[in-house]
């Protein structure tokens, strides 16, 4: 068994794009945390493993204090548009963005093709089962489409914030 598990809401106001940034629990995190862990099936025994953000590392801590970090699920690294508003982002970049996914990069960050090698890595990588992923949308939508056989699409809607996705 895989549980894919998305970190908790952060204090970001809307529009904001942030990524790779480490970036403040939201003041609801207590009770989003109690929320997730409530969807969560038994783990005993489960390696657990949290990208190194602190709103994913939050999480998982209050499943086991035994987890450990990989910085391989870190989300997207936007570079300079990391915290900027969206609509800061010059639209010509953007619509190059949505025109090739997976081979453009923000200035000084990292494209999708980036991001899928390293979460590949990592799924090459882990541990044995039973296992709980704690990790961004980014990294997420490609596990789960990795662990159910399908194609990579880096454009799926990614999981809902605290949600928990099973595999196997």
């Amino acid at each position: 068994m895989i549980l894919l598990v998305r970190h908790t809401a952060v204090r970001v106001p809307p529009g904001i794009c942030y990524g790779r940034q480490d970036v403040e629990l939201a003041g609801s995190a207590a009770t989003d945390i109690a929320a997730t862990l409530a969807r969560l099936p038994a783990v005993a025994g489960a390696h657990v493993v949290s990208s190194p953000a602190r709103r994913c590392v939050a999480l998982a801590a209050a499943i086991t204090p035994d987890f450990r970090t990989d910085p391989r699920l870190l989300e997207l690294d936007f570079g300079t548009w990391e915290g900027l508003a969206w609509d800061d982002v010059p639209r010509a970049a953007l619509d190059v963005w949505a025109a090739d996914p997976w081979g453009f990069a923000a200035p000084g960050g990292e494209s999708g093709r980036a991001l899928a090698a390293r979460v590949a890595a990592f799924w090459h990588d882990t541990p044995g089962r039973p296992l709980v992923i704690i990790a961004h949308g980014g990294p997420l939508r490609l596990l789960r489409q990795w662990a159910e056989g399908r194609p990579p699409d880096i454009l799926e809607k990614p999981p809902a914030l605290g949600e928990v996705i099973r595999i196997g």
